[in-house]
């Protein structure tokens, strides 16, 4: 009898109603444990959205060229869309056509660079590269603001190197500074980085900084591959000529869509009628010993253009005449009646 009696208790809908009470402030509790426990990580200045975070990241303290003292991650590139690179101001292969590159890349994105886009060069050689010097060397190259140029402890600047994946043994730690000719690009709050290369070309470069990593969402538009243009494979030459000399050189005035893109070194349109063919293939192959053995014409056009060297590319005898046949080539394009008169 009083075992029917709990069972009809347990069903009454009452105590249904009940148990469902419960049940819901239950479930209620744990939603907002949950939503509690969510905010207070979101609020936490410890904890990073991404696994490259603080904890990730050495915040190293650097000096800039003013002689600011900056740290890595709280002050450069925490929440931040950025690129970075490594160089030393006495290089005289690929550090000056990185930063040239660079350049070319700030002329793009105009005045977005040091509001939402921050440029950081780095040196390896901190003994020589003091902050005087790297102010030197960034007004030769004319840069603009939003771009720093960095300095510090050789073995603080070698472990942002190795963070960041642009460090290789046997390489980067030889005796001659040779080191990794790479970028990186990255969105340190969302944890999107990539590398690039030095010979990338400057509008994907620029893209990726505005768009790609700032997680923008543009409306796809769709065309017909019957209306696309043909393209024209460019010949070995002219690929050198883009992803090597394009840098610091132009091709006549319209190339750099007259944004001053290429005014590092001087315009190449009719180099070719100017010069002799042999001191022009060593010029492209060797400009390095050429400066040091004071040849005049070397020395006038160090001179002239601020001071920047010419670097060596390591090129090779075939790589520079294709280089000549392309200059050559677009010289007659653009200026066909001076061609005409030369012959």
């Amino acid at each position: 009898m009083n075992r029917e009696r709990v069972e009809r208790t347990v069903h009454t809908p009452r105590s249904r109603f009940q148990g469902l009470h419960l049940m819901l402030l239950l479930i209620t509790c744990l939603l907002a444990s949950q939503v509690l426990t969510a905010h207070e990580g979101a609020l936490s200045p410890t904890e990073s959205a991404t696994p490259w975070g603080g904890d990730y990241f050495p915040n190293t303290l650097l000096t800039d060229q003013d002689g600011r003292q900056v740290r890595f991650f709280d002050d450069l590139i925490k929440d931040k869309v950025v690129v970075i690179n490594f160089i030393f101001t006495s290089c005289s292969d690929s550090c000056p056509l990185e930063t040239a590159r660079l350049r070319q890349v700030q002329k793009l994105l105009g005045d977005r660079v040091g509001q939402d886009i921050f440029f950081y060069s780095i040196s390896i050689d901190p003994l020589s590269d003091t902050p005087e010097v790297l102010k030197a060397y960034a007004q030769r190259f004319k840069v603009g603001p939003g771009w720093k140029f960095l300095t510090g402890e050789f073995a603080d600047v070698t472990d942002l190197r190795k963070k960041l994946g642009l460090f290789i043994e046997g390489v980067d730690n030889g005796r001659n500074k040779d080191h990794n000719l790479s970028l990186i690009v990255g969105n340190q709050s969302t944890g999107r980085w990539m590398k690039a290369s030095p010979f990338e070309n400057p509008w994907i470069l620029a893209d990726q900084l505005a768009n790609t990593l700032q997680n923008w969402k543009k409306a796809s538009v769709e065309e017909s591959y019957a209306n696309a243009p043909e393209i024209r494979p460019p010949s070995n030459g002219e690929e050198l000529f883009r992803t090597r000399c394009a840098s610091c050189h132009s091709l006549g005035p319209m190339d750099g869509q007259g944004i001053g893109m290429r005014s590092i070194g001087p315009d190449l349109i009719g180099v070719t009628r100017q010069r002799d063919p042999a001191w022009l293939s060593r010029w492209i192959r060797e400009p390095d010993k050429m400066l040091a053995e004071k040849d005049p014409i070397a020395v006038e056009l160090f001179e002239r253009f601020d001071k920047i060297p010419m670097p060596n590319l390591r090129l090779d005898e075939n790589a520079a005449q294709s280089i000549m046949g392309f200059l050559q080539e677009e010289t007659e394009r653009q200026k066909p009646m001076e061609a005409a008169q030369a012959q």
